[in-house]
């Protein structure tokens, strides 16, 4: 008996502990973060905006979205972010990129397209491209989207299993394609070897909680028929997405009917290439046919109206796209052709293109925009039952905006202002999957100065390269 009261206390002390680690003495629950106090924009369908609201965060998931003082009132928190002042939103996703090109930001500007890939781009990613320069190039884009909006991106490069690691590092969710083209690059001498790559990419990151692995053939006119097939039957292999260009110029059109007597998206649906997970990038030269069609298949678009308009290639259908009720994002490209990755400026570009192109100012209002770089652009990507909105039950990727710059000022309607009055530098918190990456501007999962000094150094080489090429 005098044994049994020493463990009969040990028991009674795991209960009380148990108890009061879901609970407060005043019968609050515990979460391990509350932001509180700002204009919640939650991009949920009913577009609910909650003018002095609250986010109750517990590990990776949202908890509870309502009244700042309702959430007070039930949630005592690890950690707390004041949000007054601010508007508290899901975080961006761009839905297309190539993250390590950032180092090749203003190496060629003012030229069409095949031009600036093939007597710039492809030879400088000849000279330079290796597993470090895109290590520091992802790195570098990583601390650019953190800083300034977007907590997921899609992503087509080489060396993708790098990229990968570095994202993860940084704290950034991402869909990330193992590139695939005809002629040899800097990961693979042969697109069986890029396809060999990509099965290994796909294996090693099946089931992260942070990285989505994907197979990324580049696009209709650079790979034959056979080899788009083995990359469909390779993603399809694995559950993964397929990530591709399609129809991004005039000329590719015309090259297609030439070669194929189809546009390029029946060409690729003849293959059938859109059997399955797919998300298809820039589709600036698409008609109604195409648009039934990729509607009918699940295909995920991505607009990137920057990149389009910097290289001329034409603007996008978008308003057409959304009509036919297909699945559309936005994407900033790579900053080698964009020159940044602010899909605040990818909104306002978007919107403002819409209305340019069709003449009619109500083209792509200020809410579909942010529409398609929220909720819709995490259901082109297969994404939205995770992220997108700020709803209990989503993955916690939340970011907050200062509003009170003078160029933030007045505010009457906050979706207005997100869209043609924001920029990425208003951003003050970051948050991805539950965990703050920067707060108050501060980055905290990647040494800033580090980041740009080595990107610097690197950038050096491709100044030498690109140099040591126009002299040959």
């Amino acid at each position: 008996m005098k044994r049994a009261a020493p463990l009969a206390l040990i028991v009674l002390a795991a209960m009380i502990a148990l108890f009061w680690r879901g609970s407060t003495p005043a019968g609050k629950s515990v979460v391990s973060l509350l932001i509180t106090g700002g204009t919640v924009v939650t991009m949920d369908e009913s577009g609910t905006v909650l003018s002095n609201g609250a986010v109750a965060i517990d590990g990776a998931t949202i908890v509870a979205v309502g009244a700042a003082g309702d959430l007070d009132a039930r949630y005592s928190a690890r950690d707390r972010i004041d949000a007054r002042g601010q508007i508290v939103m899901p975080g961006l996703v761009n839905t297309h990129t190539h993250a390590p090109m950032v180092l090749f930001r203003g190496l060629a500007d003012d030229m069409a397209l095949m031009d600036w890939l093939t007597q710039y781009i492809f030879p400088a990613e000849k000279a330079t491209v290796s597993p470090e320069f895109v290590r520091v190039g992802t790195r570098l884009a990583a601390l650019e989207m953190i800083e300034s909006d977007t907590t997921t991106y899609a992503d087509m490069y080489y060396f993708e299993e790098v990229i990968a690691e570095a994202t993860k590092s940084a704290g950034l969710r991402a869909m990330l394609g193992q590139t695939i083209i005809r002629f040899p690059v800097a990961d693979a001498a042969t697109p069986e070897e890029a396809l060999n790559r990509a099965g290994a990419f796909l294996r090693e990151w099946a089931n992260d909680e942070l990285i989505v692995p994907a197979v990324a053939p580049h696009a209709p006119y650079t790979l034959t028929p056979e080899t788009l097939k083995s990359a469909r039957a390779l993603a399809n292999t694995y559950s993964a997405p397929m990530l591709i260009h399609l129809a991004e110029t005039r000329d590719e059109v015309d090259t297609i009917a030439k070669e194929r007597q189809a546009s390029p998206a029946m060409y690729l649906d003849s293959l059938g290439l859109w059997n399955g997970r797919s998300l298809a990038a820039h589709a600036v030269w698409v008609d109604d046919a195409d648009m039934t069609m990729l509607a009918a298949r699940g295909v995920g678009l991505s607009h990137n109206p920057e990149s389009n308009m910097k290289l001329a290639s034409g603007a996008a259908p978008v308003a057409a796209w959304l009509t036919h009720g297909i699945r559309a994002g936005l994407g900033t490209d790579g900053a080698a052709s964009n020159n940044d990755l602010d899909m605040f400026e990818a909104m306002r570009t978007a919107a403002l293109l819409q209305k340019h192109a069709s003449g009619d100012p109500r083209a792509l209002p200020a809410r579909q925009a942010l529409e398609m770089a929220t909720r819709r652009g995490a259901a082109a990507l297969g994404l939205d039952g995770k992220i997108g909105t700020l709803q209990a039950g989503k993955l916690a990727d939340v970011i907050t905006v200062s509003t009170s710059s003078a160029r933030q000022t007045p505010m009457f309607d906050p979706l207005s202002h997100l869209v043609y009055v924001t920029r990425g530098t208003d951003v003050r918190t970051t948050v991805v999957n539950g965990r703050v990456l920067m707060r108050e501007g501060r980055v905290l999962t990647l040494d800033r100065v580090t980041v740009i000094k080595e990107a610097n150094a690197m950038a050096e080489k491709v100044r030498a390269a690109v140099s040591k090429g126009a002299g040959q």
